[in-house]
């Protein structure tokens, strides 16, 4: 039976999208492990995201709580808003209440990523006060500390991402993630779907 670890992720402008689709693909490339994407519902109406110039949303499915049960493992991105999740995702996971009553999703791992507006904008603050929505879930958080090597030491270049998991600046919204960002996603997704399909043989 295939390890099933879903890429749950909010992305409005699409930074955070493209992060998603590299964590995808390294944990798809460990064998015997099932990616899927999957998209947090929007909680803006249309008249406001015009506004904000948001583009349209991508086919990606969109998520219900109780599906998450059906994981072994996760990865969760979102951008930052004001150093911390956005609240699209902090609304997802608000109703995730049925399933931590009966803790479904206890002791299943977990990864972060995220994108900021700045190299000061929430790289790690973002992903330290998510930690607590794990927590209360009795998930596992995995970082992926100094796993990616030389990458995590880049000092000419500007480069998201920290030891708690990948990450990319948007800057005014024109950056896109950097190849590095890219491999440091890449990375990440391989990494926790190691260590998630090493849990479920374990179990």
């Amino acid at each position: 039976m295939a390890v099933k670890v879903y890429i749950v992720y909010y992305s409005m402008y699409g930074h955070v999208e493209k992060l998603a689709e590299e964590i995808k693909k390294g944990a798809a490339s460990v064998e015997g492990v099932e990616a899927k994407l999957w998209q947090v519902p929007e909680t803006l109406p249309d008249e406001v995201l015009g506004k904000m110039s948001a583009p349209p949303k991508s086919d990606v499915p969109i998520i219900t709580p109780n599906e998450l049960s059906e994981a072994d493992g996760f990865v969760f991105g979102f951008p930052t808003r004001f150093g911390m999740m956005a609240a699209q995702f902090k609304a997802f996971l608000d109703a995730t209440g049925g399933l931590w009553r009966t803790q479904q999703l206890a002791g299943k791992p977990a990864g972060i990523f995220y994108s900021t507006g700045s190299q000061g904008g929430g790289q790690e603050t973002t992903a330290l006060t998510a930690i607590t929505q794990l927590v209360h879930h009795g998930m596992i958080f995995v970082p992926i500390g100094y796993t990616f090597g030389a990458g995590m030491f880049e000092m000419e270049k500007v480069k998201g991402g920290s030891p708690y998991g990948a990450g990319t600046y948007a800057g005014d919204g024109s950056r896109q993630p950097s190849e590095l960002e890219l491999e440091q996603a890449f990375h990440q997704g391989k990494y926790i779907a190691t260590i998630t399909k090493k849990l479920k043989q374990a179990a």
